[in-house]
């Protein structure tokens, strides 16, 4: 087990983009079904108190992750990822989208894309993730609303969950 494991979120206003790069120490197989089957999704995939629900999530090229991000007070953020490719362990590349409960995009929020790369060495797998906006106005305001802080916390409780789950698989 590394105590120091790389954690690095950076974004580039000239190119309307997000990149982060988080390292766990868990095996890629396992790292790569948090990210992509809704039983593990929905148990850290929100800063808490949030939490999410899944309505449906069919991971395949073309399919769709439909959910809630559900806060403390009964509010209900609905979002969409839409997936445009996976290669198994490695990349998925998805947009991503504020919805409402039935699937009518937001347009105060423009769609934005996801690409992210899985990698390991050692039992340490590395998740490179880089989020691409239309504009700098759309960065800006995800930024503004907390992206950076809220995302670091859900990609803390994937760690400690990954750590869960790897005792439970031992």
């Amino acid at each position: 087990m590394r105590n120091s494991l790389l954690f690095d979120f950076t974004f580039d206003k000239a190119a309307n983009r997000i990149y982060i790069t988080r390292e766990f120490d868990a095996p890629q197989q396992l790292v790569w079904d948090a990210f992509t089957k809704a039983e593990i999704l929905n148990q850290w995939w929100a800063p808490q108190p949030w939490y999410v629900q899944t309505r449906y999530l069919n991971f395949t090229p073309g399919g769709r992750w439909f959910y809630a991000m559900c806060g403390p007070e009964g509010e209900k953020h609905w979002c969409v990822q839409d997936y445009i490719s996976i290669t198994p362990i490695s990349n998925i590349k998805f947009t991503d989208a504020f919805t409402d409960e039935n699937e009518i995009f937001n347009p105060d929020f423009s769609c934005f894309e996801w690409n992210l790369d899985f990698a390991s060495a050692a039992d340490v797998t590395t998740v490179s993730i880089t989020i691409q906006h239309k504009t700098l106005s759309d960065l800006e305001k995800i930024l503004e609303m907390g992206f950076r802080e809220g995302f670091t916390m859900t990609l803390n409780y994937l760690e400690e969950l990954l750590k869960n789950l790897r005792k439970g698989i031992k």
